[in-house]
């Protein structure tokens, strides 16, 4: 079984690495653009049909604010990434918002930070996946009917990926990541062309369709207060951003100046692509409407309603159908590779959740296996607890995009608010010793950058909170804060352990007065005289033999062979009139305990060593659980005695697996572990 499930694992994640592979294993920027940047770039598939959405709910006349409303999350995102490249020169270890957050805030504004940014990484996950398989259900019923289990099984397959490595992940979604880029500019350009350049006219499938609002005469401020969540809803766009500050050490040197660019390069695509789809959106008189209402509201040519059985093509479907026609190849093309590229923006946290993971445990504030590296270099128990976590929220939500995207983009932009502050109190602090004026001027620009991020993010995070509290995003605002708490407690807990086992400067070594030694038998046979002999060999003050006697006539005939054997240990008899085997034997140790509280009492227990998992039911049983009960006896040490069983013979010579953090060691002392193992087998 053993074997089996190796040769699974290599199968399915590769063969392990070494340490030294790791730079093998970074980015260059024609992979990392992929790698870091499919979130944001495939919210152009998303971003600006919900703005339409939002606005949909005071009628079409709304959509004249959208080229506003699309204007302003422009100016946001331009100003995100230009402070973004802020940061990763200024912090390029990899520690992002959460590190710049807690050196120029504080640890609990580090903290805060890192609790949005691990919640908002499980939400990209859970979204992207959603709205990719609404995509594909589109055209596959079966897909449309099972949400939930294909949306949970895509993530499987996306965690087995990157499992098997970043640089191996950024190499599979390269291409379609790539392929997505060129259709959406291809489709912008040539719609473009034929409006502006050959004058012509393109209707969208919904161009003639109507909208019954649900919202009329609406006042000054319920209208604002529309246009605002519009606004908040597309500012989902900027999800993504702060991935690559994150992931620096995964670039290739110069890692600052590679990182930079690549952002740049994202923020740029991004922007274009988000407003051409808007652009030509309302150029072709794309109408769509929620999803919950589209059938009532969505009206015919000739005033009645689409009714359920229609179907809501996305907007860049509909864009793509006015643009290139339907049922054309490139239509067919533009909507695979959207939705691909939904499936792989998860890609964005499966990259950027285990690094902060990482990077959270070497601080002490999430469990020390997080910060282990597996088999391929990747962070693998980060990486398949957001899995976890991400499917519990499609289970959940029934892998609805809609009630999912409402606790979307709240913890992204609470990151993006403190990060931005922190950076600004980074250059203040700076300009107070530097005396060079160049190096002044560029920090004084940065500075402003900074804080121009700072305020921008943090009205956004204010429209968001105030539009979106009420229909979900109040999970997030309750989820973060829990986390919070629990990081405090895992620290605490940390911080406690580290302060009981530090040694001081004069922390006296103090021996055990004695060593009382005990032998544990059931029988007399070859692991119970291996393990008495062993006991003798260690030499210690006094040395007995125990066994518990449950049925009466067995426990003579062991009294009799122990005394014709003459074997030179003392046997103690515990009696047992309940027939209980582990009380005894406890109570006992308790007993030599309180008689000489200074003394060490050591427990010898023979164990057989088996060679098939079916085997480890039939034996050791009565020792696990005696161990187990011994190690919260303070002063008892418990010493296993290996009785290697024929089965096991099978095992002998066969190289140890790769454990998690194995790769931490030098690759000569892990090679010299396994022949030292080999060898003394």
């Amino acid at each position: 079984m053993a074997k089996v499930a190796d040769l699974v694992k290599r199968m399915l994640v590769g063969r392990a690495l070494r340490s030294g592979q790791l730079h093998e294993q970074l980015l260059p920027k024609r992979i990392a653009l992929p790698v870091f940047a499919s979130d944001a770039l495939s919210s152009v598939a998303y971003a600006p049909q919900e703005i339409l959405v939002i606005l949909s709910l005071a009628g079409v006349s709304f959509y004249a604010y959208s080229p506003w409303v699309a204007a302003a999350v422009v100016i946001v995102m331009l100003t995100v990434v230009a402070s973004y490249r802020q940061n990763v020169h200024a912090y390029p270890s990899g520690g992002g918002d959460y590190e710049v957050a807690t050196t120029n805030l504080g640890k609990n504004a580090g903290l805060t930070v890192a609790s949005a940014l691990l919640v908002d990484y499980v939400l990209t996950v859970a979204v992207s996946v959603a709205n990719g398989v609404d995509y594909v259900g589109a055209t596959i019923p079966f897909v449309g009917q099972h949400k939930p289990a294909v949306a949970i099984v895509i993530v499987v397959l996306l965690t087995v990926i990157n499992l098997r490595g970043i640089r191996e992940s950024g190499a599979a979604f390269a291409v379609p990541t790539y392929a997505f880029m060129a259709a959406v500019l291809g489709l912008i350009a040539w719609g473009g062309f034929r409006l502006l350049v050959l004058g012509e006219q393109i209707e969208a499938p919904s161009k003639h369709f109507t909208i019954e609002p649900e919202q009329t005469n609406l006042t000054a401020f319920a209208a604002a207060f529309l246009i605002l969540r519009a606004f908040s809803t597309g500012c989902a766009a900027l999800t993504g951003v702060e991935a690559i500050s994150n992931g620096v050490p995964a670039f290739r040197k110069p890692k600052s100046k590679n990182a930079a660019t690549t952002l740049l390069m994202m923020g740029l695509v991004a922007i274009t692509m988000f407003g051409g789809i808007i652009a030509l959106g309302l150029a072709s008189g794309v109408k769509v409407a929620e999803p919950s209402v589209v059938a009532e509201d969505l009206l015919r040519p000739d005033g009645t309603p689409v009714g359920p059985g229609y179907y809501q093509q996305p907007i860049i479907s509909q864009v793509a159908d006015a643009v290139f026609g339907g049922g054309s190849l490139m239509f067919i093309v533009i909507s695979a590779v959207t939705a691909l590229i939904l499936f792989l923006a998860a890609n964005t946290a499966f990259n950027g959740f285990p690094v902060l993971g990482s990077i959270l445990a070497q601080d002490r504030y999430l469990p020390r296996q997080l910060h282990t590296r597996g088999d391929r270099l990747a962070f693998s128990n980060g990486i398949v607890i957001l899995a976890a976590a991400a499917c519990l929220l499609l289970w959940g939500f029934d892998a609805d995009v809609s009630r999912l995207l409402n606790l979307y983009i709240v913890g992204v932009f609470v990151s993006f608010t403190l990060s931005q502050t922190g950076m600004v109190i980074h250059w203040t602090r700076h300009l107070k010793t530097e005396t060079n004026l160049r190096v002044r001027h560029q920090m004084h620009r940065s500075r402003v950058i900074n804080f121009f991020g700072a305020v921008m993010t943090g009205l956004v995070l204010i429209v968001v909170l105030l539009t979106k509290f009420l229909v979900g995003a109040w999970i997030v605002v309750i989820a973060m804060p829990i986390l919070f708490l629990m990081m405090k407690g895992i620290r605490h807990h940390y911080d406690n352990v580290a302060a009981e086992l530090a040694v001081t400067e004069d922390e006296p070594t103090v021996l055990p007065a004695r060593n009382h030694a005990i032998v544990l038998v059931s029988k007399i046979h070859k692991p119970t005289l291996r393990a008495l002999a062993y006991a003798r060999a260690t030499r210690p003050s006094s040395l007995e033999a125990v066994t518990v006697g449950v049925e009466g006539e067995e426990a003579r005939r062991l009294q009799e062979e122990w005394e014709r054997r003459a074997i030179p240990v003392p046997l103690k008899m515990l009696d047992s009139p309940y027939r209980e085997i582990t009380q005894p034997i406890l109570d006992y140790v308790k007993h030599l305990r309180r008689r000489s509280p200074r003394d060490v009492v050591t427990v010898f227990i023979p164990e057989y060593v088996v060679g098939h998992w079916w085997e480890h039911l039939l034996h050791n049983q009565s020792a696990l659980r005696l161990k187990a009960r011994l190690l919260f006896k303070p002063g008892v040490m418990v010493t296993s005695v290996p009785w290697q069983l024929h089965s096991s013979d099978r095992l002998k010579g066969r190289p140890e697996p790769f454990a998690p953090g194995s790769v931490r060691r030098p690759w000569h002392q892990v090679v010299k572990d396994e022949e030292e193992q080999i060898r003394t087998s």
